[in-house]
């Protein structure tokens, strides 16, 4: 069955936030490279981290976009965690509301999408 509209744009949400990981990503290789770090075992370890959440949201938006049940529950505890991480950001001693704030906005708008991308799916199994 093809994917739906609700479908389609939580799956580019999770795209666009694997898309923006890899950019993180680069950023790390490139202040490791350049001896821009205290603890190299810490950065290369936050490397091997980041490059899995990497590939754990491109793996939620593609099964998202093709209608998988485990990449929609991935793709809503992705989001969970993304939202603790904005809220990390917001508060503390170095707190930035505004970065709070970029991060939160996409982490918002696909834990939305996924929860009706679910309760379409759900429905349409009643319907059978």
């Amino acid at each position: 069955m093809a994917s739906s509209t609700v479908e389609r744009f939580a799956g580019a949400v999770l795209a666009a936030e694997a898309l923006a990981l890899v950019v993180v990503l680069g950023w790390q290789v490139v202040a490791l490279l350049s001896g821009d770090t205290i603890d190299v075992p810490s950065s290369l370890a936050l490397i091997v981290l980041t490059a899995v959440a990497v590939a754990a949201l491109a793996a939620f938006a593609i099964s998202v976009w093709r209608r998988v049940s485990w990449g929609r529950s991935g793709g809503i505890v992705a989001q969970l965690l993304i939202l603790a991480v904005a809220l990390g950001a917001a508060t503390g001693q170095y707190g930035d509301p505004g970065t709070a704030v970029l991060i939160a906005v996409p982490g918002l708008a696909g834990f939305i999408l996924l929860l009706a991308a679910t309760r379409r799916a759900a429905a349409e199994r009643d319907d059978r």
